[in-house]
C-alpha cells in the first residue's frame, strides 16, 4: 500500500514537471499574476499598486490592438498598424495620411476617428459558480451552453445597469471559469500623430514576422470626454533611457486568442481544415484586392489598409499552420495529452467524471468538418460580411429582431450591454467605396459559388441568373445604406421597418438569414456547447494537476506578460538585440518597400545614427497585442511591441523562448523621430514634460 502511494506521488511530481511551463511562457489575467515566480526569478515582485498603476493605464482598442495612456490629458500610444483604420478613414485622395503622415500640433488640429472605441480595465469578479448555478444535471450540452449564455447576458446588464460601464463575461479555460469584465469606455477619440506608413511598415511584406527590423510603428491617439481631453490618473511615465539587454520587463496587452489548452483532436482540426480553408480564402481575397488596386492610384489607396490586413494574416496563419506541421511540437503535444489521460485512468473517482472528455471533443471536431465552410461563408469574415455594406444590412435585420427577443435570448452580440459598441459600429460615418465594395461582395459571391457549388439551393436563391460581379454591382449600386441617416431610420423602425424595406441589400441580408442562423445554430448546439462543457472538464484536470499554474487562453482581454531584453541565434548567426537608425539607411534602397519618405531622406544628417531603434524580448505574445506597451519595472515606457519573429507564431499552441521573440520600437528612437524628424515639440513636451 505504502508503495502504491509513493508511486503515485512520484507519479504525480513527473507528471507536473513534464507539463510545466517554461520560465517566461504566460499571458496571465491582473488578478491571478504569479507574483511570486516573478520575484524567484528575477528578484522583482509586481506588488498590488503596480499592477493596478499598469492596468489602469493600458486601453484596449476594440478594432483589435491594444495601448496605454502616456499622459495625464489623455493620450494615448498604440501601432500605427493598429491605428491605420481611422488614419485611412480620415484620409481622402487630397490628404492621404497613410501616405504623408499626420501630426495636429495643437488640439483643435485634432481629427476625430468615425468608429473607434477604447477600452479601460477599471476592475474584474470572478462569476465562475454564478454562471455554472444554471446548469441542471439533465441538461444537455447544447442547454448547458444556452443557460450559461443567459445567465452572462443577465449578469453583465446589471452590470452595465448599475456602473454605466461596458460589462463583459470573459470565458477563460475553455470554460473552466468566467470572469466579469468592467470597462470604462471611451468613443470620442482623435488622431494626434501618425508617421507615413512607409516609415511605419517599413520592409513591407517581405520583412514582416522577421528581425532585425526597422519600423516606425507608432501613432498616437487622444480621447476625449464631453469635448475635452479626459484626464488621466494613471498613465505610464516615459523611460529616460530605454531598454538594457537581460532586463527584465513587462508587456501589457490584449492577445487575441491561443491554443495551448487544447486537445490535440482540436489541434489536428485546426491543422487539417480550418487553416486550410482560411488561407485559401484569403489567397483569393489578396488576388482580387491586388487586380483591383492596379486600376489606379485611388484604388491603390482605398484598398491599401485591406492589402496589409490580408497579407498579415496570411502570413501569421502560415506561421501558426507550421507549428501544427512541426512534428516535434505535435509530439510533446501528444505527449501531454496522453499523461493527462493517464492520470485519469490512474483515478476511479476522475475516470468516471473527465474520462470521456477527449473522446467526446474528438467527435464534435469531425462532426464539425462536415459543415465548417458553410459556417464561415454565411456567418463569419471570410464570407459575405467581408462586405462592409452586407454586414451592415445584416446587423439591421437582426437587430430589430433580436431586440423583440429577453435580453437572456438574444445572439450574444445584440445583448443590451454590448447594444451602444455595436451601434457605434453600424452608425458609423467612415466612407463607404462603392468601387472596393463591389470588388469585395463580388469575392465573397464567387466564393460562396465555389466552395457550396452553383446547384446549391441557397446559391441557386441568391445569385438567380447572374453572375458573382453582376449581382455585387447591382446590390452596391442600388443600396441606400451608405447614408447613414436611412441606416438611423430603419433601426428605429425596428421590425416592421426591415421587413417592408425594399433596398437591395436588405434583400440580401433577408435571403441568407435564415439559412446563416440555422447553420450557427448548429455550430453552437454541436460544437460550441461541447468544447465549453468538455473543456471545462480537460481544464479541471489539469487544475488539480498543477493547480493555477498555467495562465488561460488568450481571449483578447488585458493580460500581463514578462521576459526579458535579449537577442538569439539563428542559422548559426548571432542576431543582436537591437537595430538602429544607421541600419534603417543601410536598408533602405529607394524602392519598395525598403523606400524612405522625402523628410527622413533630407534629416539624415541630424539624426544619431547609433539610435537604437526595434528591439527584443522573450515576452509572451501573439495577435492583438499589437501597441502594447513595453514596460520596466519602475512602470516606465521603454518600447512599443508592434510584431514576433517567424518563431514567435508555432508559440500560439507551444511557448518556446530559443528563438521567439517580441519585436517592439525602442522608446528612443520615437524620440529622436518626433524631434529631429516630424519637429513635434508639442506631442514631445507631452510626453517629457
Amino acid at each position: 500500500m505504502k508503495t502504491r502511494t509513493f508511486l503515485t506521488i512520484l507519479f504525480f511530481i513527473c507528471l507536473a514537471l513534464a507539463l510545466s511551463v517554461a520560465a517566461e511562457e504566460g499571458m496571465w489575467t491582473f488578478n491571478d499574476f504569479p507574483k511570486a515566480q516573478v520575484k524567484q526569478r528575477y528578484g522583482f515582485e509586481p506588488m498590488q499598486a503596480w499592477l493596478d498603476h499598469v492596468r489602469l493605464a493600458s486601453v484596449r482598442f476594440n478594432n483589435g490592438g491594444s495601448g496605454s495612456f502616456i499622459s495625464p490629458h489623455g493620450l494615448v500610444m498604440t501601432n500605427h498598424h493598429v491605428g491605420s483604420e481611422c488614419i485611412h478613414n480620415l484620409s481622402t485622395a487630397e490628404h492621404d495620411y497613410m501616405q504623408n503622415g499626420f501630426y495636429a500640433p495643437t488640439r483643435t488640429d485634432e481629427r476625430k476617428c468615425p468608429d473607434l472605441e477604447l477600452n479601460v480595465l477599471l476592475g474584474i469578479e470572478d462569476v465562475t459558480d454564478k454562471v455554472n448555478a444554471s446548469i441542471k444535471p439533465e441538461m444537455s450540452a447544447a442547454e448547458r451552453n444556452q443557460a450559461q449564455k443567459g445567465t452572462m447576458a443577465a449578469l453583465e446588464k446589471e452590470c452595465t445597469e448599475k456602473t454605466g460601464l461596458r460589462c463583459d463575461v470573459v470565458t477563460l479555460y475553455e470554460g473552466g471559469a468566467y470572469n466579469l469584465y468592467r470597462y470604462k469606455k471611451y468613443t470620442d477619440v482623435r488622431l494626434v500623430f501618425a508617421p507615413e506608413s512607409e516609415t511605419a511598415f517599413f520592409g513591407g511584406d517581405p520583412d514582416n514576422f522577421t528581425f532585425p527590423r526597422y519600423c516606425l510603428d507608432v501613432a498616437f491617439f487622444r480621447v476625449y470626454e464631453n469635448n475635452q481631453p479626459a484626464k488621466i490618473d494613471h498613465y505610464l511615465a516615459w523611460s529616460s533611457s530605454g531598454p538594457r539587454p537581460g532586463e527584465l520587463v513587462f508587456v501589457s496587452g490584449n492577445p487575441g486568442s491561443t491554443g495551448r489548452l487544447l486537445t490535440l483532436a482540436q489541434l489536428e482540426f485546426l491543422r487539417d481544415t480550418t487553416y486550410p480553408f482560411q488561407l485559401k480564402a484569403l489567397k483569393r481575397r489578396r488576388q482580387a484586392l491586388l487586380t483591383f488596386a492596379q486600376r489606379g492610384a485611388e484604388e491603390a489607396r482605398i484598398a491599401q489598409d485591406d492589402i496589409f490586413g490580408i497579407e498579415n494574416s496570411l502570413k501569421a496563419i502560415t506561421g501558426y499552420q507550421s507549428g501544427l506541421l512541426d512534428t516535434d511540437l505535435m509530439a510533446r503535444k501528444q505527449a501531454e495529452e496522453k499523461q493527462l489521460r493517464a492520470a485519469v485512468a490512474a483515478n476511479p473517482d476522475w475516470q468516471k467524471e473527465f474520462g470521456g472528455a477527449w473522446d467526446v471533443l474528438a467527435r464534435a471536431q469531425r462532426a464539425y468538418t462536415s459543415f465548417y465552410s458553410r459556417y464561415q461563408l454565411l456567418e463569419q469574415r471570410l464570407g459575405l460580411r467581408s462586405s462592409r455594406l452586407f454586414s451592415i444590412a445584416r446587423h439591421l435585420i437582426r437587430l430589430a429582431e433580436e431586440k423583440t427577443k429577453p435580453n437572456e435570448k438574444r445572439l450574444r452580440e445584440y445583448r443590451e450591454s454590448n447594444l451602444p459598441s455595436l451601434e457605434l459600429q453600424i452608425f458609423s460615418p467612415a466612407p463607404i467605396y462603392d468601387s472596393l465594395e463591389i470588388t469585395q461582395l463580388a469575392d465573397a459571391l464567387g466564393l460562396l459559388v465555389d466552395e457550396l457549388g452553383a446547384d446549391d439551393p441557397l446559391v441557386e436563391q441568391v445569385l438567380g441568373q447572374s453572375t458573382s460581379q453582376e449581382l455585387a454591382e447591382y446590390l452596391v449600386k442600388g443600396t441606400r445604406l451608405k447614408d447613414v441617416e436611412v441606416r438611423r431610420k430603419l433601426a428605429a423602425g425596428g421590425l416592421e421597418a426591415v421587413k417592408t424595406c425594399d433596398d437591395p441589400m436588405i434583400a440580401l441580408a433577408h435571403q441568407v438569414d435564415a439559412v446563416a442562423r440555422a447553420i450557427r445554430q448548429r455550430y453552437e448546439d454541436e460544437v460550441e456547447s461541447v468544447e465549453r462543457s468538455q473543456g471545462s472538464l480537460v481544464a479541471k484536470v489539469l487544475f488539480q494537476v498543477r493547480g493555477r499554474s498555467i495562465a488561460p487562453e488568450a481571449t483578447f482581454t488585458l493580460r500581463l506578460s514578462y521576459g526579458v531584453v535579449k537577442g538569439y541565434a539563428e542559422a548559426g548567426k548571432g542576431i543582436p538585440w537591437y537595430t538602429t537608425f544607421r541600419g534603417l539607411y543601410q536598408r533602405a534602397t529607394g524602392q519598395p518597400p525598403y523606400r524612405l519618405p522625402q523628410r527622413f531622406r533630407d534629416k539624415k544628417a541630424a539624426l544619431d545614427l547609433d539610435t537604437p531603434f526595434n528591439f527584443v524580448s522573450t515576452a509572451d505574445i501573439i495577435g492583438g497585442n499589437s501597441g502594447s506597451p513595453v514596460v520596466n519595472t519602475k512602470g516606465e515606457v521603454v518600447g512599443l511591441i508592434f510584431d514576433g519573429n517567424l518563431a514567435m507564431l508555432p508559440n500560439r499552441f507551444l511557448y518556446r523562448d530559443l528563438q521567439a521573440r517580441a519585436i517592439a520600437v525602442h522608446s528612443e528612437a520615437i524620440l529622436e523621430a518626433l524631434r529631429k524628424v516630424y519637429a513635434a515639440d508639442a506631442l514631445l513636451k507631452e510626453l517629457r514634460p
